[in-house]
């Protein structure tokens, strides 16, 4: 259940700089052009319409995460756009159960650790920005992969890629921390997607095509 909202700190820039380019384009344009009042009218309230979308963006709301040792957590708000078994070539190196989930610029882009667990691995890649729905975004796009080790030994791997717009993916894990299921992990900025690999012998709780929560819905429960 949401109680409130919050604006991210990482947002901070994102918000002063949307917040002058809005209020500089509207004076210019009211100023040095020669256009209707109706015209300019519409300048300024796409230009309020584009700060808010920036404000609305870094919104975090606050949630209760409902605690199951058991459960996989989702990481990520978005559309679940893929469940494959796929070799992951990173870090494990075999077969596991790969779920993506899609975040457009409407979701909430904090990201949340799915699992209690040990942070054992924690890698950023520069790379592409293609778009974050292609299969291929997992392994050429700009991406974060955080590995977390769950207390009955098995290891849960979650990917930040950046999309084609996002251009910055902010991470606060750091490699062998404790970090709980549902707080927050970092940020992606402006369209993205996030991979979850997990163990072969894990039930998935999800379908394609289903809206997911962060700290919310489990993708997914150990064996």
């Amino acid at each position: 259940m949401i109680k409130s909202y919050k604006i991210h700190k990482e947002g901070t820039v994102s918000i002063i700089i949307a917040f002058f380019i809005a209020v500089v384009s509207s004076l210019a344009i009211s100023y040095f052009t020669e256009i209707s009042l109706f015209l300019k009218g519409l300048i300024l309230l796409f230009s309020i319409l584009f700060w808010i979308f920036v404000l609305y963006f870094f919104r975090v709301p606050s949630i209760e995460t409902k605690k199951d040792e058991n459960a996989i957590v989702s990481p990520a708000d978005g559309t679940i756009v893929q469940i494959i078994e796929e070799v992951e070539t990173e870090y494990f190196n075999d077969k596991r159960i790969q779920i993506s989930i899609f975040m457009s610029p409407l979701n909430v882009h904090v990201n949340s650790y799915p699992i209690d667990g040990e942070i054992i691995y924690v890698k950023y890649r520069n790379g592409k920005h293609l778009v974050a729905h292609l299969p291929k975004a997992s392994k050429d796009n700009e991406h974060n992969t955080v590995v977390q080790k769950h207390k009955n030994g098995e290891e849960i791997l979650f990917r930040q890629i950046a999309g084609t717009v996002a251009r910055r993916i902010v991470s606060y894990a750091k490699e062998g921390a404790f970090a709980k299921q549902g707080n927050e992990m970092g940020i992606i900025k402006f369209g993205s997607r996030v991979d979850v690999f997990l163990p072969l012998s894990v039930t998935i709780n999800v379908t394609l095509n289903e809206k997911v929560k962060s700290k919310i819905t489990h993708l997914a429960y150990f064996s």
